[in-house]
């Protein structure tokens, strides 16, 4: 752990020295750390029209090819079909100093929120917890850091007027000595929930919550994708409803488990989880080639 934290203060030096590169973006370009663009005011459309995003003061936005780069190679998480990220407008996306948020979309059918008032969050934080530890062989097996759910971070909230579901978990991943958070949020549309993660570190959930409604109110689905325009005729419904949205969205039939965020749990560690892959970006950079050594 020592030895990799030496690395950051050349990487902080090289990547700051290149943060602010006037290099034009184009979608068929490679994506790397010094071609990275975001957009800072305006609406964005999240999907193929399936939701819009109104960029609030402090924030800005990035594309999912960009988001995706980030993700991946940059944080060192499995490949996600992300739908863009959001950062606040201080973020440094190269040595996180703060968090972030991941935009997906869960298009598994209509969520029910009938069972909303009546879930025991104590007992499906257990279950959460257990399911977590039958998981991870399968986390460690694709080559990715196994985890432990230490707990809430923030009960889970559901506002049944918005359709609007927010909770966050405690998370501690192999060989890291402090705390990842996630805090999840779930918009409920006709089809199904758009999935926004924000990830960041414990010491960082009061300013993502004193956030959290900005955020929402600026999120917002398109007209036919709303949670009113469901078609109980010609439209699906989940096999789950907002327990089972918390839980991780276990498939009934199959008992696969993480079907919604066990196996996808997210971290941001460019340095400490992805040192390897920056200082190969940093080598390419430089040299053009792959840097087979910080590969391997």
């Amino acid at each position: 752990m020592q030895r990799k934290l030496l690395f950051i203060p050349l990487l902080f030096i090289l990547l700051s020295a290149f943060a602010n590169t006037e290099t034009a973006t184009d979608s068929t370009e490679e994506v790397t750390i010094q071609s990275l663009r975001y957009d800072t005011t305006g609406t964005i459309t999240i999907g193929n029209n399936l939701a819009t995003f109104k960029i609030p003061a402090g924030f800005k936005f990035l594309n999912p090819e960009q988001s995706k780069y980030v993700m991946s190679e940059l944080w060192g998480n499995p490949p996600s079909e992300t739908l863009g990220m959001i950062f606040p407008s201080e973020a440094n996306e190269y040595i996180p100093t703060t968090w972030a948020i991941e935009i997906s979309y869960e298009e598994d059918g209509h969520v029910k929120d009938d069972d909303a008032k009546d879930i025991n969050y104590d007992d499906l934080l257990k279950q959460i917890q257990e399911e977590t530890e039958k998981i991870n062989p399968e986390r460690k097996k694709l080559g990715y850091a196994t985890y432990e759910m230490l707990g809430w971070a923030s009960d889970p909230y559901y506002d049944e007027e918005s359709k609007k579901l927010h909770w966050a978990k405690r998370l501690l991943f192999e060989g890291d000595s402090s705390e990842t958070l996630n805090y999840n949020i779930r918009i409920l549309g006709r089809k199904g929930v758009l999935v926004l993660n924000a990830i960041g570190g414990m010491d960082q959930l009061p300013e993502i919550k004193s956030n959290i409604n900005n955020l929402l109110a600026a999120v917002n689905y398109t007209e036919g994708n709303r949670y009113q325009d469901f078609d109980e005729s010609v439209d699906k419904v989940a096999a789950y409803g907002i327990g089972g949205l918390i839980a991780g969205g276990i498939l009934a039939k199959t008992g696969l488990l993480a079907k919604i965020g066990l196996i996808f749990a997210k971290f941001a560690k460019v340095i400490i989880a992805g040192a390897a892959v920056a200082i190969g970006g940093l080598v390419k950079f430089f040299t053009g080639k792959k840097d087979d050594s910080a590969q391997s």
